[in-house]
């Protein structure tokens, strides 16, 4: 999915989807029809993707659905088209080779193929937690229930005819479609181009942030390490490989990249190195010393729900319940009051906070 982002084309991937529903109609017996070779295209551009889109953002909260379906529909309708192209190309073959009974095995293996890939669509162009995706993935397909009536105005809609002239009259829109891929790709050039120079640090970062997005933490370690390599005061790759360490739980390597960011900049990135470390003592259960890094974190950022959850887990488990109540009621209070464009990243602490909350003893 991610060499698709990077050098993919919406245009390949809709051919590819006509010439494997093509194929699948005449391995299948159900003849030769264009209209029924564009169906499974229209569906997905019309139907799935924009329902998958819609889905992802309201949970995500990546802003105006207008600014997403611009910036991320040709991304999402490249991959999924791929995705379904690939899925179904076997069936084609089955359909051909194999008993009819042993053919709808085939299709049911290859439709639940066709969600993974989608599972890893969703956590690559978005970044979408997995057990996320596989929610919406698992929900994604509801519209197809209404298959019957839509079927037949998706079928005028496939005509080749119609899609003719749609084209004729709207290329320039259709040729904006593409443009949230393009960009991206484009960008993700010129940064290729840049990190040629064995001198230049930021290029590697820039890429490294590009596939920490995308969830490939083996790659982004590598372009950081290169950045750190280039210029070993490149405090912005030590926090992120910090980040990924204790994510992946390498406690000491996580520690090691940290306190090299806090010796180069204590209030590194808006203090959030503090709030990091202190994260990272909770994690190796050095309750004492994550209070110590958290109490200063919060002093300067009171209104950070992450921070606040930290404090009163570390809190709690020292046996300070009052002390943790506090703490688990402003993040909450704090997620309740935040800009709605952050909601997408306080909202998870609030939740977090009101579950141990609800197992804290009465006051």
């Amino acid at each position: 999915m991610s060499a698709i982002l990077d050098q993919g084309s919406l245009l390949f991937a809709s051919c590819a989807v006509i010439a494997v529903s093509f194929v699948l109609g005449l391995s299948l017996g159900r003849g030769f029809s264009l209209s029924i070779a564009f169906l499974p295209l229209v569906a997905i551009a019309v139907i799935y993707v924009p329902f998958t889109l819609l889905l992802t953002n309201l949970r995500e909260r990546f802003g105006g659905l207008s600014v997403v379906f611009q910036r991320d529909y040709a991304p999402l309708l490249t991959c999924t088209a791929m995705a379904w192209a690939a899925a179904n190309l076997p069936i084609a073959a089955a359909g051909w080779l194999l008993p009819a009974l042993i053919v709808r095995g085939v299709v049911i293996v290859a439709y639940l193929y066709f969600a993974v890939l989608m599972i890893f669509a969703l956590r690559t162009v978005f970044g979408s937690e997995t057990l996320f995706a596989a929610g919406v993935v698992s929900v994604s397909w509801i519209p197809l229930l209404l298959w019957g009536p839509l079927s037949a105005a998706l079928r005028f809609l496939a005509s080749p005819f119609l899609l003719f002239f749609v084209f004729y009259y709207l290329r320039s829109e259709f040729t904006n479609l593409g443009a949230g891929l393009r960009s991206r790709q484009q960008f993700r050039r010129m940064l290729e181009a840049a990190a040629v120079n064995p001198h230049d640090g930021d290029a590697q970062y820039q890429l490294g942030l590009i596939y920490q997005q995308r969830r490939q933490n083996t790659e982004a370690t590598r372009r950081f390490t290169n950045a750190v390599k280039i210029d070993p005061t490149e405090t912005d790759a030590h926090f992120q490989l910090g980040r990924i360490a204790l994510e992946q739980g390498r406690f000491k390597d996580a520690l090691e990249h940290f306190q090299t960011v806090l010796a180069q900049d204590e209030k590194h990135h808006s203090n959030e190195i503090l709030r990091e470390l202190g994260a990272l003592y909770v994690a190796a259960e050095q309750y004492r010393e994550a209070l110590e890094r958290l109490e200063v974190y919060i002093d300067r950022r009171p209104y950070d729900p992450e921070g606040l959850y930290y404090d009163g887990f570390a809190r709690e488990r020292t046996g300070d319940t009052a002390g943790a109540r506090q703490m688990y009621e402003r993040a909450i209070e704090a997620d309740r009051t935040a800009p709605r464009y952050r909601r997408r990243s306080t909202a998870k602490w609030s939740r977090l906070a009101q579950k141990r909350l609800r197992k804290l003893p009465s006051a």
